[in-house]
């Protein structure tokens, strides 16, 4: 059994399009593409360092695929270029296009095969970007840590990390730093159901059941 880890750039407002660059993903008119790039720093060299570092299979959805494999291969970015291009790739595609990036394989029901992965023997699965993918993993429950780097910006609009249909569950975090530029960098581990409770008075007021119900009223 291996671990599934997603891996994401997000805003404020949890915003991860095209996080390096204007040509990376302009779809629906987002039009703010690279606004990670003035933020990066030794820290964030070194959490990447480390995040790569480990042994791992590398999970992406067809549109980040086609951005790193026109990037990857060609880059000299050491040692996270040979890290990347080395590590087997299985990519979630509903088409048929030949996968030209060494070690690439097609999968086509992201949520069995990506099951199956985990039950298999192996590094951990990591996912990086592919925001239409990690709906469907989080919908199925399939994320078991999220390291996620939260940049100081609000950008209004874009893909988000999270959207409606994921499934409830709580995170621990497990590691956490900051970079100097004001970037927090944190690892959430899976930790189970959504724990509740209340702040409510032991006895309701009358003015609180009456809130109730005029908001059942209104349901």
């Amino acid at each position: 059994m291996r671990n599934l880890i997603a891996g994401a750039f997000v805003s404020l407002d949890g915003v991860m399009q095209a996080p390096g660059g204007p040509e990376e993903d302009p779809t629906g008119g987002f039009d703010l593409g690279g606004w990670t790039t003035t933020y990066w720093d030794d820290v964030m060299d070194e959490a990447a360092g480390e995040i790569y570092g480990r042994p791992f299979d590398l999970l992406l959805g067809r549109k980040t695929y086609e951005i790193f494999a026109a990037h990857w291969p060609y880059s000299d970015e050491q040692p996270i270029a040979d890290q990347l291009n080395g590590a087997r790739k299985y990519v979630a595609t509903r088409g048929s296009e030949p996968l030209t990036w060494a070690n690439s394989v097609a999968i086509h029901d992201a949520a069995k095969d990506v099951a199956r992965l985990k039950r298999e023997d192996g590094p951990d699965l990591m996912t990086q970007g592919s925001s239409d993918l990690l709906r469907t993993l989080f919908a199925h429950d399939l994320v078991d840590q999220l390291n996620l780097l939260i940049f100081p910006v609000v950008l209004g609009k874009g893909k988000r990390l999270f959207e409606s249909g994921a499934a409830p569950g709580a995170f621990t975090l497990s590691e956490s730093k900051v970079a100097t530029t004001g970037v927090i960098i944190a690892a959430y581990r899976r930790a189970g159901e959504v724990p509740t409770g209340s702040f409510a008075l032991d006895e309701p007021t009358e003015a609180e059941l009456k809130r109730r119900e005029k908001l059942q009223a209104e349901a």
